[in-house]
């Protein structure tokens, strides 16, 4: 009976030391990070603070009924030691970042619910030949704290749009990351007759006449209106993410315009700058002079022969050809877009 009373009271005092631990336990937790339950997500958080999202919907990249954990930077869902993690695309790590490049169509797949950041661009508009005006720029869309799903998301990267001997390009195409799409660079006018730049993510360059067209307009939010045409057979510059297209000026063709800067390959690149227009060489008074290429991997215009291609996943846009003439004509193509996303791990 008595090592009956002894193992009892052993029993009895490990339960009592457990929950002591269990306490202290909780008590450092919650000395540690705020737990709030509300249905918007805390004002002011610390790194570190708990939410649990009662509402019924996602609210801050946090589905409903979840909890959340706030990094520093962003609330993430708490994963009861599961890290987010997903496949798909080029993997590689920069500082606190996962980073998914693609350069080409495919899926994205996370492993849990959670949020990421996105870069989209879309392919860039091909420039247009024979005094070609050059392509406008594929629309560019960024954002952080974007709520995906544990499924495979789609991701299309967009192609460039064609260039042309002596009428104007084609429009790059859209480039898509689940339910976000940017729209394909605007073609660059071309052909000698001109004539109002194509719509597009950013805008085409008008052509060379009549004098004064203007550029085609860029989609709110993605980029900009191409530039206007001069009266001196030279051609309008594509327009850019961060900027208009330039105008024809003197006897010269519009630069594109620039891009934006975005760090989330792990450097600073610029994506999405406008094609430069073109002039032509023989005209009276003197031989007319290209438009640079905007920054983010527009093409240059050319004078003396084909226009410069946008660069390949910048979605820059094509460069406009030379005159009759004065060399090959041909407008350089838009370059194709790129997707990139990552996420805090």
């Amino acid at each position: 009976m008595a090592i009956r009373k002894i193992i009892s009271r052993s029993i009895s005092d490990d339960a009592v030391a457990a929950d002591d631990l269990a306490n202290s336990i909780n008590a450092s937790i919650a000395a540690k990070a705020d737990l709030v339950k509300s249905a918007t997500a805390p004002s002011s958080p610390a790194a570190g603070d708990l939410w649990f999202n009662t509402s019924a919907s996602t609210v801050s990249g946090i589905l409903t009924k979840a909890m959340a954990v706030y990094n520093g930077t962003a609330w993430q869902t708490a994963t009861l030691g599961i890290p987010f993690s997903a496949t798909g695309g080029t993997i590689t790590t920069s500082g606190a970042y996962t980073i998914h490049t693609f350069t080409s169509s495919g899926t994205f797949t996370p492993n849990l619910a959670g949020s990421v950041d996105y870069l989209v661009v879309a392919g860039g508009g091909g420039a247009g030949g024979d005094r070609g005006a050059g392509g406008g720029a594929g629309g560019l869309l960024t954002a952080t704290g974007f709520s995906v799903a544990a499924t495979g998301l789609t991701v299309t990267v967009g192609a460039g749009g064609a260039s042309s001997s002596n009428s104007a390009g084609s429009n790059g195409a859209n480039s898509v990351f689940s339910s976000i799409t940017t729209i394909g660079g605007g073609a660059g006018s071309g052909g000698g007759s001109g004539g109002v730049g194509n719509v597009g993510g950013s805008g085409g360059g008008a052509g060379s006449s009549p004098g004064g067209s203007a550029g085609g307009a860029g989609t709110s939010g993605q980029g900009n209106a191409g530039g206007v045409s001069g009266s001196l057979n030279n051609t309008g510059g594509g327009g850019g993410a961060g900027a208009v297209g330039g105008a024809a000026t003197g006897r010269a063709g519009g630069a594109g315009g620039a891009g934006l800067s975005s760090s989330y390959s792990g450097s600073a690149v610029t994506y999405a700058g406008g094609g430069g227009g073109s002039a032509w060489c023989n005209q009276s008074g003197g031989s007319g002079s290209a438009g640079a290429g905007g920054a983010g991997g527009g093409g240059a215009g050319n004078v003396t022969g084909a226009g410069n291609a946008g660069s390949a996943n910048t979605g820059g846009g094509g460069g406009g050809g030379a005159g009759s003439g004065c060399g090959s004509e041909t407008g350089g193509a838009g370059g194709s877009g790129i997707v990139i996303v990552r996420y805090l791990t």
